[in-house]
């Protein structure tokens, strides 16, 4: 189970606004720099759109470990920094009406994000901050004592929980622990 409050963002957000270009050079396997990777989670975010700030100015972690989106979230380039930035900002699950294809296949090879599907358009119900529970195993948003439900992960749920693709294949015997 995932808790706290939500950030809500709407349609087509794009790996540019989830972490913009010139970021890119942080590598995420130096602990310092994926700490700082986090810090940048959204910020090419409009500012007109969205006045509350994910991350607020001069923190490194968001107060957010669940953010509810619109349709295609994740479009735009294949980069793996994607879902990271928004793991290393404290993020634990995105529910989104859909999401860009590569994306989903980020999340689940990083294991940084649980990206679950939404049945109905959360984004124009439910405002940024108000409390939710993201529960994994009965596959419900409850928010204000009102469960939403969203598409089961199936089988990629156990390669997110492992940690990722190689972590999963580590523990499955499918490649040398040690390696």
């Amino acid at each position: 189970m995932i808790e706290g409050p939500i950030y809500v963002v709407q349609d087509h957000i794009d790996t540019d606004q989830i972490i913009p270009a010139q970021y890119l050079n942080l590598v995420p396997t130096i602990p310092e720099e994926y700490e700082k990777l986090g810090s940048y989670a959204l910020i090419g975010l409009p500012e007109r759109l969205y006045p509350i700030r994910f991350i607020v100015s001069g923190k490194i972690k968001a107060d957010y470990p669940i953010v509810v989106a619109g349709k295609n979230f994740g479009c735009g380039s294949s980069r793996e920094h994607a879902p990271i930035a928004m793991g290393a900002a404290g993020v634990r699950g995105v529910v989104a009406e859909s999401y860009a294809r590569i994306f989903f296949r980020n999340c689940v090879a990083t294991g940084e994000l649980y990206p679950m599907e939404s049945i109905s358009r959360l984004c124009n119900i439910l405002k940024t901050g108000q409390h939710a529970l993201l529960n994994l195993e009965t596959n419900t948003l409850v928010v204000d004592e009102k469960p939403y439900p969203l598409k089961p992960l199936g089988e990629v749920k156990p390669v997110i929980d492992a940690g990722g693709l190689f972590n999963f294949a580590r523990k499955s015997g499918l490649i040398d622990p040690t390696s």
